[in-house]
């Protein structure tokens, strides 16, 4: 309800989970600096507990704007009352490639429009050999995985991985909001993963994880409706749990997508058996496929914030 919507605020901070009193004047998250990301929760707290607990007024709370972000790349705190932002517009890019983009040194991009032709470009998943995680928003992995922004260049050596990326922007862009992925995939598993991977890339190549997201294609349909099962060969529309992040990418910077089947242990492994993972000991190696044509536009919807002191950025639209 409204009365109810209107007692909520949310904090995006740039840190790890339950670091957020960690951030420092030059605040390192993984290997990438942040900035100055400090933020004087505790007044923020103590307002809560003072309007919710003891029913009393507070003025702290009562100025709070509903959203509190910080834009990396910017790096700065940035206030709204709505998420998106006010001046949010969709930007819509399409995969394409001469169908192969595994590992960095492929042909993978991200275009203005949808290819005429499809020319999937094809992996193979061995649920032995899984994607590690490498950073993102990972917690209590005991010495497993670190939290954070790494260059993933070391991981986009792999052929398992597919990687997407646009030219270089040509003016300062913000991306502050969800971003959505749509893949069209097959595979010849009768169940399999599909994961996205969101990367800031540098002139100079470092590529630094933003966030990531997975689909489990037996749950495509929804986690309420009956398990859908996979036919071989068959060419599904999976759309992913939207991602949301704030970074803003300067003149030369691009963006990047990274398409695989694992993201492990962030994300537990699917056997691709179709079966009760948590207790089989064997899988199977499934041979998966991302298609991108005009019959088959996969594509990544961004959320990009233009304000007025900002460059002007040609985009392409949703």
């Amino acid at each position: 309800s409204p009365a109810i919507a209107d007692e909520q605020w949310a904090i995006i901070a740039p840190v790890a989970h339950c670091a957020y009193t960690r951030a420092t004047a030059d605040t390192i998250v993984g290997e990438r600096s942040m900035g100055d990301a400090r933020l004087d929760y505790n007044e923020i707290v103590y307002g809560f507990f003072d309007r919710f607990l003891k029913g009393e007024r507070n003025t702290q709370i009562a100025s709070l704007p509903k959203v509190t972000y910080y834009t990396m790349g910017m790096n700065k705190w940035q206030t709204s009352d709505t998420w998106p932002p006010p001046g949010a517009q969709q930007a819509t890019f399409y995969l394409a490639s001469g169908g192969r983009a595994n590992t960095l040194n492929g042909d993978g991009a991200l275009a203005a429009s949808a290819p005429d032709a499809d020319k999937p470009d094809a992996f193979t998943y061995d649920p032995t050999n899984p994607v590690l995680s490498y950073g993102g928003n990972v917690c209590c992995t005991g010495n497993a995985v670190q939290a954070g922004a790494f260059d993933q260049r070391r991981m986009e050596a792999r052929d398992d991985i597919l990687v997407y990326t646009t030219e270089p922007f040509k003016g300062g862009t913000e991306l502050s909001g969800p971003i959505v992925p749509t893949l069209y995939v097959s595979s010849d598993a009768k169940d399999t993963d599909f994961t996205v991977k969101v990367l800031d890339v540098y002139p100079d190549g470092r590529a630094y994880n933003l966030d990531e997201s997975i689909q489990r294609l037996r749950y495509r349909d929804g986690y309420d409706k009956p398990l859908a099962w996979m036919e071989s060969g068959k060419v599904y529309k999976v759309a992913l749990q939207p991602l949301n992040t704030s970074n803003y990418f300067p003149a030369g910077h691009r963006l990047r997508i990274e398409v695989s089947s694992s993201n492990f242990p962030r994300f537990d492994r699917n056997l691709n058996t179709g079966g009760n993972n948590y207790d089989e000991s064997r899988g199977v190696v499934a041979h998966n496929a991302v298609h991108h044509s005009k019959q088959y536009p996969s594509q990544l919807t961004i959320t990009v914030v233009k304000r007025g002191a900002a460059p002007s950025q040609a985009l392409p639209q949703k």
